[in-house]
């Protein structure tokens, strides 16, 4: 049963287990102590610390291990923020950061701080000079993701870092997604990552601050990790991620070359196989093992459904999938179709065999849950009425662009097509079938009695 979200948590990698059942035997008692148990856990941390800074590119003490990722990121923000306080209340964050970033971003905000989010352009990237441009005299951070989450483009850390050096702004970069593909670009004041996201176990981050940065730890801390994770550290768990952090890193030149050819291979053939397709992310700039891609006239959690049953674990950034009933952030700031939205991240050890099913099974899917949704299956020219009015409101995802393409082709070149809609994924999808269709996106606007009025303009 093929696993693909590598993305969400990679399968506990084989180093991982020897070192953890290992470490219950050997790392249970306080390393705090100094006693005999005492010192032979405090080994067995210094050791974990020795090897995860090694991987990440630093001292040993700058890094400390934390109970997750998001705890990482948001000791990193509030600590990096207290410490500059004098220099000003701007956090400056991509747009298409983690969701840990940005709830931390919001916090700051509730606090009466300031956050400046800086656009993506289509690929999902930053632009290096508007990232340049957004940092002021007043800014206390910085946040960039070395890759993204859900569409795997590479954000130009170093060329983003200079910048931050030029303006005297120390850099957060997220590496979860990244680290144990390889070093993260050179530049970084401070990086936070996850143990699940590289084959370790869950329940373990890192948080690395270099020297010199200023920084002060917030809320209630002890003598644990230098203050900056208070409580008992989960030792056997943090000697599985360092150890299996180095087997991976040993690994990834050559697991992530095969794994490359394979996405390769699936960023080819979807749209080949796989009719009215958007496979979205950078094509060149991106993670090894990843690839996003999405379908229209497609009802993502049906799709994922559809999917398990044929043995397949995806996920999605779609609205169709969410209880917010809100597309992905990181979709709408690329501004990128949504719906049918599938990510596809293979785990180390994947086969060929795996994704040539994949590629078999995948057309056959997504054509039944389309014909389910009533979706065309090719456009029908009866040219009529200059306008047409399509109420879809109350409607979700695909429906509004299934109802706009069943009626595009009843009004005559020229002549326009209006979707009533409520659904906050149209605002991306609507837009995104005109590219595709080449028909011509007019705009839009709200309606007085709720919802938006979508206008789409025939040209073909």
């Amino acid at each position: 049963m093929p696993y693909f979200d590598a993305a969400s948590a990679a399968p506990l990698h084989p180093v991982a287990r020897q070192a953890l059942l290992a470490a219950l035997d050997e790392g249970w008692a306080d390393p705090a102590r100094l006693y005999r148990e005492g010192r032979r856990a405090r080994l067995l941390l210094d050791a974990a610390r020795e090897a995860a800074a090694e991987a990440v590119g630093c001292r040993a003490d700058e890094l400390v291990f934390t109970p997750s990722g998001t705890r990482a990121v948001h000791a990193g923000i509030s600590g990096s923020l207290a410490g500059r306080r004098r220099v000003g209340d701007r956090l400056v964050v991509s747009a298409i950061e983690h969701s840990s970033v940005l709830h931390a971003a919001e916090v700051h905000t509730a606090a009466g701080g300031t956050v400046t989010e800086v656009p993506v352009g289509r690929t999902g990237a930053v632009d290096p000079a508007v990232f340049a441009a957004a940092l002021d005299p007043g800014t206390a951070l910085a946040c960039l993701q070395s890759a993204n989450h859900e569409v795997g483009t590479e954000q130009p850390v170093a060329e983003v870092a200079a910048a931050c050096r030029a303006a005297g702004v120390p850099l957060l970069v997220d590496a979860a997604q990244s680290l144990g593909l390889g070093p993260v670009p050179e530049g970084w004041s401070l990086l936070a990552a996850s143990a699940h996201k590289w084959g370790g176990p869950a329940g373990v981050g890192l948080l690395a601050v270099r020297k010199g940065v200023r920084f002060a730890p917030q809320g209630p801390s002890d003598e644990r990790e230098s203050g900056r994770a208070p409580g008992f550290e989960n030792l056997p768990a943090i000697v599985a991620a360092a150890a299996s952090l180095r087997a991976v890193r040993a690994e990834a030149a050559a697991e992530g070359a095969r794994l490359r050819a394979l996405v390769d291979r699936i960023r080819a053939r979807v749209p080949e196989l796989v009719p009215d397709v958007e496979v979205v992310g950078d094509p060149v700039r991106r993670l090894p093992h990843l690839v996003t891609f999405s379908c229209l006239y497609v009802d993502g959690e049906t799709l994922l459904h559809e999917l398990d049953r044929e043995g397949f674990s995806v996920s999605s950034g779609s609205s169709c999938t969410s209880s917010t009933l809100t597309p992905s952030h990181v979709l709408r700031a690329m501004g990128v179709l949504s719906e049918g939205n599938v990510r596809v991240s293979l785990p180390a050890g994947t086969t060929a065999e795996d994704v040539d099913r994949f590629l078999t099974v995948l057309p056959g899917v997504v054509a039944g849950v389309r014909e389910r949704l009533g979706a065309p299956t090719a456009p029908v020219a009866t040219p009529g009425r200059e306008s047409l009015v399509v109420d879809a409101l109350g409607r979700r995802c695909p429906i509004p662009v299934i109802e706009l393409a069943k009626v595009i082709g009843d009004v005559p070149v020229g002549g326009t097509v209006t979707v009533l809609s409520d659904d906050a994924a149209a605002r991306l999808d609507i837009p995104a079938w005109c590219e595709m269709r080449g028909q011509e996106y007019v705009g839009e606007s709200a309606r007085p009695g709720g919802g938006v009025a979508y206008v789409v303009r025939r040209v073909s």
